[in-house]
């Protein structure tokens, strides 16, 4: 016979299924959700299907967890406008002047357009780019929700490293406020920059996505390029993902954050530097947590000795 507990067990599938149909649906008709506050609302909506069956206990914890995730998501939109609170203004030329300096005295960026940006023709690099670049806003996030129906324990170690990128990026969003290429342009402090995130999207003809985006430009913090948490994010995943495949698997992995920072400087999003330090921040991130963990480890099994 099937046992209550197996029965709930199929209801709570079954009901996943369909929150993630209504999800999907949810994308095609309004695009993804990007503001803060509508992806918490659909992560809260998760756990509270896969709490189904559960018991008080359970329910409860899951109802902290999902805190813990606000929490986070908070600290990282009161970076916003936070250094105008303190009076910092936005940087425009250091990240400018760095890749310069990396470059040989050449803008990275306006090297890319010259090159690739035809305005008359969108080019299959643009749509790939595009697709690419929208990826953030789908895979850093699908492991908050998904992880913690299955895997408690896996999900708070994801939680963790994710939690401490945040961290170290809200932290030099408030002390460096810093603008990205496309606005350096329009401030005239370098040469011609076109902001063509969108175009690939637009070949395609998805106006789904192309509203996301506008939300996203309306709800995001335009002075936020230092680190780029698109690339440090698109590393956090490959890292992730990846971590318990086959070495070779691993280095293959590494093609996503590469082509993430190729994309973001050809669109004009940020600068070379911008990634790399978005990379430095999930690498501290990632090692850091490893090492807790591992002396966290460590110190219970001797107490168990």
């Amino acid at each position: 016979m099937i046992g209550v507990a197996d029965t709930m067990t199929v209801v709570r599938r079954i009901l996943l299924a369909l929150f993630f149909a209504v999800f999907f649906a949810s994308i095609i008709v309004n695009g993804i959700p990007v503001d803060r506050i509508a992806v918490l609302l659909w992560m809260l909506a998760a756990f509270m299907v896969s709490s189904v069956g559960r018991g008080k206990d359970d329910i409860a914890l899951m109802i902290r967890d999902w805190f813990v995730i606000v929490a986070i998501y908070m600290a990282y939109d009161y970076s916003r406008g936070t250094a105008d609170q303190w009076g910092i203004g936005v940087n425009f030329t250091l990240p400018r002047d760095i890749d310069r300096f990396l470059f040989f005295g050449n803008d990275p960026v306006i090297w890319m357009q010259e090159r690739f940006y035809i305005p008359t023709d969108v080019r299959w690099y643009d749509v790939a780019g595009a697709i690419i670049y929208m990826c953030h806003f789908i895979f850093p996030v699908v492991p908050l929700a998904t992880l913690r129906v299955r895997n408690r324990l896996e999900w708070i170690r994801y939680v963790r490293r994710f939690s401490v990128t945040l961290m170290i990026a809200v932290s030099t969003f408030i002390v460096f406020p810093a603008a990205p290429p496309w606005m350096v342009s329009e401030e005239g402090k370098m040469g011609i920059v076109q902001r063509i995130t969108g175009r690939g999207w637009w070949e395609l003809n998805l106006k789904t996505v192309s509203r996301t985006l506008d939300r996203g430009a309306a709800v995001l913090n335009a002075v936020a390029a230092v680190p780029s948490l698109h690339a440090g994010l698109s590393l956090l995943v490959a890292l992730w993902f990846t971590r318990n495949a086959p070495r070779w698997l691993r280095i293959a992995a590494m093609a996503y954050p590469l082509s993430m920072m190729a994309t973001l400087v050809y669109f004009g999003e940020h600068f070379v530097i911008d990634c790399l330090l978005g990379f430095a921040a999930t690498s501290i991130a990632w090692f850091s947590a490893s090492a807790w963990e591992k002396r966290r480890g460590a110190q219970t099994a001797q107490i168990l000795n």
